[in-house]
């Protein structure tokens, strides 16, 4: 039986990568289907995603082997077999658009994930989470409980193997020490007013501004808080006959269409952390 995987890698820039890579998977009848390739002339280093059929079933050993193939270019890679959907925990607070989103998106097979688990430190969704078959986590967190609100979060992260922890909108912030252990799979989103109206009621500074754009930005989760790697971003442009209301309707849209981006490319492996920066392959 034939099965299909994704391959992504990132090395020092040198002649031959595509070659090498083409002649490995020659070599085990793997056929490619799709390919992409960028060269980071500022930062020297050459980035990669192949999706690719092949006849080997013993994944563990094609691991084994790329992994010998891989030391000889200094690559960061992921192997990955394309039908396995990506195990995910979604964490949330009193907003449930995103939630909402992601959940609709992911029943109607538009997203590649397996959502294990909802943590909220609210217990708004509970019957959201319910109606979707989703088991949900009420772990309340206070200034002085955070850090054993954390344990347990990552606990139930851990427990159910999550490659993917989504952030839609969380309204906490996470420590440094956990921030360190999700790096690269945990994603964020919020508004992209940011650094401006920060706080409580961001539509409300802005529409007192008189803005004319209105955004969203979703990017992964790092110890400096929303500057982590950017995955997507979209606006949308308002005049002055829009109200709060209108405003806050619309951010909630564009943040839950630029959430589920990320996440659908994430899912399949097209987003690839180059530094500060990130390099999709959509």
């Amino acid at each position: 039986m034939t099965t299909t995987y994704t391959l992504t890698l990132s090395c020092p820039d040198r002649t031959g990568i595509v070659h090498a890579v083409s002649g490995f998977l020659l070599e085990r009848g793997g056929n490619i289907e799709e390919a992409a390739q960028y060269n980071d002339h500022d930062t020297g280093l050459f980035f990669m995603r192949v999706q690719f059929a092949c006849d080997q079933r013993d994944g563990d050993a094609l691991n084994a082997q790329w992994a010998a193939f891989a030391q000889t270019f200094q690559m960061k890679w992921d192997l990955h077999a394309t039908a396995q959907p990506m195990r995910t925990v979604i964490m949330v607070s009193k907003e449930g658009h995103c939630l909402n989103d992601l959940l609709f998106r992911w029943k109607s097979g538009l997203l590649p994930l397996d959502i294990r688990a909802i943590v909220s430190n609210h217990r708004e969704f509970y019957q959201l989470a319910a109606s979707y078959n989703v088991p949900f986590h009420h772990i309340p967190v206070t200034k002085d409980n955070k850090a054993q609100a954390e344990a347990k979060q990552y606990e139930i992260i851990q427990a159910e193997g999550a490659e993917l922890v989504v952030l839609a909108r969380y309204m906490q912030i996470l420590s440094d020490d956990l921030c360190r252990k999700l790096a690269g799979r945990a994603i964020n989103i919020h508004h992209s007013f940011l650094p401006s109206f920060k706080g409580a009621k961001p539509y409300y500074q802005a529409h007192d501004r008189g803005v004319k754009l209105i955004g969203a930005t979703a990017h992964y989760v790092t110890a400096d808080l929303d500057e982590g790697p950017i995955i997507e971003q979209d606006v949308a442009r308002v005049d002055h006959s829009k109200t709060v209301e209108d405003l806050t309707a619309q951010g909630r849209d564009t943040e839950s269409q630029v959430l589920a981006r990320a996440v659908k490319w994430h899912s399949e492996h097209r987003v690839l952390i180059n530094g500060h920066k990130t390099v999709i392959f959509k």
